[in-house]
């Protein structure tokens, strides 16, 4: 089955039973107060916005925002706020706002008051082209230089995703600049022993390949013209990438010129969160809120 669509989110959201307490760490942004007030109204979520009271409130005025059914937190460390309401289980998701990843980051991984897990922290983002074309990118945002055990664990968190989304065997492709193993390039070893150990069974029920250059993922045009075949070729439900720069420059190469819906969240950690660029508008972030709701 192919992953569901943000249509479907945005269905399996309005048909939550009540709206879902969601601790935002930095409300004080335009684009996260709409999306918040729209997630809001459709009575998606309950709103807990932290950081400097007064601004929030100004810009909510300046954007004709009403902030009717808001929890505010004033507080000069947005990040540590939201994090607390997590914590207490007074919140069950977590949304990057107005806020630093850094910033952020430090208050998840507080070895007291955040909400480690064990687990690799990646962000995975899910991608809709206008064709109808879905497809998973991990990790886009945490993990700089992952190790190969690192990458495994990103690759069971995308995996999970791909499964809650309605994908039952997925199909992982680890992405590289080539499709040829070599000792010059050290990801594409990596990727043949990942493919090594999902073969033995040790990531679930999922086909991984690689490496795989990103036109050999994408489409069967190219499988066809470099003769190259295999069960994820021109089919990935999911792209792992060797490292953060591979990964934000892909992703963001095809948010800003292709056309298609996207929306991104951080595994790894005791809850969802939604997590996204700060520059990123108002329809991404509602984007994002639907899709970690689908993944409580």
């Amino acid at each position: 089955m192919p992953l569901a669509g943000f249509d479907d989110l945005f269905q399996h959201a309005d048909a939550l039973p009540g709206p879902i307490p969601v601790a935002v760490a930095g409300g004080d942004d335009p684009t996260v107060l709409e999306a918040v007030r729209a997630a809001c109204d459709r009575r998606w979520i309950k709103p807990i916005l932290s950081g400097r009271e007064p601004e929030i409130r100004q810009i909510a005025a300046q954007q004709h925002v009403s902030v009717d059914g808001f929890t505010l937190i004033d507080s000069d460390e947005p990040a540590t706020a939201a994090v607390a309401e997590v914590h207490a289980g007074r919140a069950q998701l977590l949304m990057k706002g107005q806020i630093a990843t850094p910033a952020l980051m430090r208050a998840v991984l507080h070895a007291e008051a955040g909400l480690r897990t064990g687990r690799v922290i990646c962000q995975v983002v899910l991608m809709e082209l206008r064709s109808g074309r879905r497809f998973l990118l991990a990790d886009t945002g945490i993990c700089i230089q992952p190790t190969l055990e690192q990458k495994g664990d990103v690759l069971k968190s995308a995996v999970q995703v791909a499964r809650t989304l309605g994908c039952a065997r997925s199909r992982v492709a680890l992405m590289a600049a080539t499709e040829t193993v070599s000792e010059a390039m050290p990801e594409t070893l990596e990727a043949a022993e990942l493919q090594r150990r999902a073969q033995a069974g040790d990531f679930g029920d999922c086909d991984v390949q690689g490496p795989l250059s990103f036109d050999l993922a994408i489409t069967a045009d190219a499988a066809d013209k470099k003769r190259i075949g295999g069960p994820v070729v021109g089919a990935a439900d999911v792209m792992l990438f060797p490292n953060l720069l591979s990964a934000n420059l892909t992703v963001k190469a095809i948010m800003y010129t292709a056309d298609c819906r996207f929306g991104g969240v951080l595994c790894g950690v005791r809850c969802p969160v939604v997590f996204m660029s700060r520059a990123d508008t108002t329809a991404t972030r509602l984007q994002s809120l639907a899709l970690a709701l689908r993944l409580i």
